[in-house]
């Protein structure tokens, strides 16, 4: 896996061989650009496939602590399935699907890496619909680009939103809120999901990179491990009673508890220096 800028090497097996995603890391962060900007950085099975080549690496590489996903151009996050392949691919005969993306090229796709521990901020620069929305919704932090639009309107296409929208929106909403944008396929502009808390920051176009290695910055400044503990801790107990929560093994917590960086932490505070965080 490269370590530039550069495009991913295409995969086999799969009728177009354009590359799909552009994968840079750097300083601890893996940047990870949906790239077909022609098409509004639509998700065809090629895309997910490369995507998913993509998330394993950034999920092994010890020393990416971060990952920022974006899409290419400034008109567009994704708008989800590319919905010209999809209608080739029934009428080619394709099996109808439904929730979650097993047995298809790309699987487990980001929706569905739920033991994910590495933090994921969204880059949303434009359109965010169908499935590019439920991405948005699978990542840890969302900074907005002012002109930003989130929608899930595949029931207006006889779809349902399959990769988790469904689920995620009604767990990250008011249950009215969420209920009003499922059964409507209403968009929602990037300042109401903010208001909503779907939204961290929105800002102007030209503030959205530095918005974005704002946040990036301020989570490289904790330790790696004790980062992961806390997603981990908290993906997992969301659902849990307080009591049973306090009694949950976590595996990161486990790993962090027994790390150099909870030691080096409280001696660089002593000794008034910044930390030198290794991850381990």
């Amino acid at each position: 896996m490269a370590d530039d800028a550069g495009h991913l090497e295409a995969l086999p097996g799969l009728t177009d061989s354009r590359p799909r995603i552009r994968y840079a890391k750097k300083d601890h962060v893996a940047r990870i650009t949906l790239d077909r900007p022609d098409v509004l950085n639509a998700l065809d099975l090629r895309t997910h496939a490369e995507l998913a080549e993509v998330l394993d690496d950034f999920e092994a590489d010890p020393d990416i602590w971060l990952g920022v996903l974006t899409g290419a151009g400034d008109r567009a996050f994704s708008v989800g399935q590319d919905l010209k392949e999809l209608a080739a691919r029934t009428r080619d005969g394709a099996p109808p699907s439904t929730f979650g993306s097993f047995g298809q090229p790309g699987w487990p796709r980001l929706t569905e890496r739920f033991s994910l521990a590495k933090p994921v901020i969204a880059r949303v620069n434009g359109y965010a619909l169908g499935g590019g929305f439920e991405l948005v919704l699978a990542c840890d932090i969302v900074v907005a680009a002012e002109h930003a639009t989130f929608a899930l309107p595949e029931p207006r296409l006889g779809l349902i939103a399959g990769a988790g929208g469904v689920f995620r929106l009604a767990r990250q909403l008011p249950w009215k809120a969420a209920m009003g944008h499922l059964l409507t396929g209403r968009t929602l502009s990037a300042s109401r999901a903010a208001e909503l808390g779907l939204v961290n920051d929105v800002v102007p176009a030209n503030r959205l990179d530095s918005c974005v290695d704002g946040w990036a910055r301020d989570i490289l400044a904790c330790a790696p491990l004790a980062v992961r503990a806390v997603k981990e801790a908290a993906l997992t107990s969301v659902d849990l009673p307080l009591e049973q929560a306090f009694t949950t093994r976590y595996r990161w917590e486990d790993r962090r508890m027994r790390s150099q960086d909870a030691v080096e932490g409280p001696r660089a505070f002593v000794d008034k220096r910044p930390p030198n965080w290794i991850g381990a």
